[in-house]
């Protein structure tokens, strides 16, 4: 499933909440007990962390579904 559809089923479901301006908590798509904070750069999960490691040089920001699914709920949320 790629990351975009991925986002917006997260924004959706309800698992996005805003915590602070820049602190957002999300819900696991995977797994329900689990949640990650995420920033509007960074994130917890695995993907992110692992972004550079596969896609090595290659001069893209990471990125994850979490990042792109406050992107959507900024979008549709404006403060």
């Amino acid at each position: 499933m790629n990351t975009i559809r991925k986002a917006k089923k997260l924004v959706e479901s309800g698992s996005v909440a805003q915590i602070e301006d820049d602190l957002f908590q999300i819900k696991s798509s995977s797994d329900p007990n689990k949640s990650y904070f995420v920033t509007s750069d960074t994130c917890e999960c695995h993907g992110f962390r692992n972004f550079y490691k596969f896609h090595h040089g290659k001069g893209l920001k990471a990125n994850c579904s979490h990042l792109e699914a406050i992107r959507i709920f900024k979008q549709e949320n404006p403060s």
